[in-house]
């Protein structure tokens, strides 16, 4: 399978990438600067371009590119960026792919469990109605920016991803020095839901549905979503720390804004992968101690 990936270089994009040439695949990576790098696609998503001639007898497209929803305070301008790297890149990629004259089999687009906003103890899944506010409202121009692929009837899959664990980066990576030092602990009241996922099973989940029937909306998250408070225990439990010093809401408001500090640490979703079940997918690790335990090998 020739696959293009954009976004290759962040968190999920590199690993998937990893397996993909692993499994004796052709990875093309899209990319903004131009290189003498063999398998590569020159775009600008804010100007509107793409080598469109470079795409010719791809059969498949996961389109991972984003600007970082926490990498920054949300000002005006950040939370502009972060909308319009996402619905720029998805509108160009699916207007260029739709126009094909042999387009790719299946486009999988990236999008976020973030859509549903925050709900409490609500069980979610891909029927579940939407939200709106910011990240809500942005997950969903993001999912509506496909529709020029999904109208050339190449099959789409909304990649709903949750909170993606690994060790090389992510939520995981910045709270495993505090841990280790046995100073981490549950965020506010901790009743908050994660809904996570690990790398494996997110580049699983990926690999799965390029080669599946599957269209619409699929939640990438774990069968078994915890809260904070629980996910902090089970935490400090597999690195053999403490986890007993609560985080107060102040700190990270100060320091992050409140919006973004409630909208990543403060409010969460008790997400299900209905659909990705549904169609067979077999996750490596189901809970959150398997998990860790595999990705710190404790």
């Amino acid at each position: 399978m020739k696959v293009l990936v954009t976004g290759s270089s962040g968190l999920i994009g590199s690993a998937l990438c990893e397996r993909l040439n692993k499994d004796g695949h052709t990875v093309l990576r899209a990319v903004r600067v131009a290189t003498t790098q063999a398998n590569t696609v020159l775009w600008n998503p804010h100007a509107g371009t793409i080598d469109a001639a470079a795409l010719q007898g791809i059969n498949a497209v996961v389109h991972l590119a984003g600007a970082g929803i926490g990498d920054k305070r949300w000002t005006d301008d950040y939370k502009k960026e972060i909308l319009q790297s996402r619905t720029l890149g998805t509108s160009l990629l699916a207007k260029t792919l739709g126009a094909m004259d042999t387009p790719p089999s299946v486009f999988l687009s990236s999008s976020a469990i973030g859509i549903y906003g925050p709900r409490n103890d609500e069980e979610l899944t891909e029927s579940s109605t939407t939200a709106r506010g910011f990240l809500a409202d942005v997950c969903t121009a993001w999912e509506e920016s496909t529709a020029p692929a999904v109208q050339a009837k190449i099959r789409t899959v909304l990649l709903r991803t949750g909170i993606v664990l690994s060790p090389d980066g992510g939520a995981l990576k910045k709270q495993l020095p505090l841990f280790k030092l046995g100073l981490g602990g549950k965020f506010g009241n901790g009743r908050q839901w994660q809904s996570w996922i690990s790398i494996t099973d997110e580049v699983g989940a990926i690999i799965h549905l390029l080669n599946s029937s599957v269209s619409g909306p699929v939640n990438l998250t774990a069968p078994e979503p915890v809260t904070n408070s629980a996910f902090t225990s089970v935490l400090g439990s597999v690195l053999g720390r403490p986890a007993v010093l609560p985080i107060p809401t102040f700190g990270p408001k100060l320091l992050l804004g409140t919006e973004l500090a409630n909208a990543l640490l403060f409010t969460g979703q008790r997400v299900l992968p209905q659909v990705l079940q549904a169609d067979g997918y077999k996750f490596e690790h189901p809970t959150l101690e398997v998990a860790l335990r595999a990705l710190l090998n404790k």
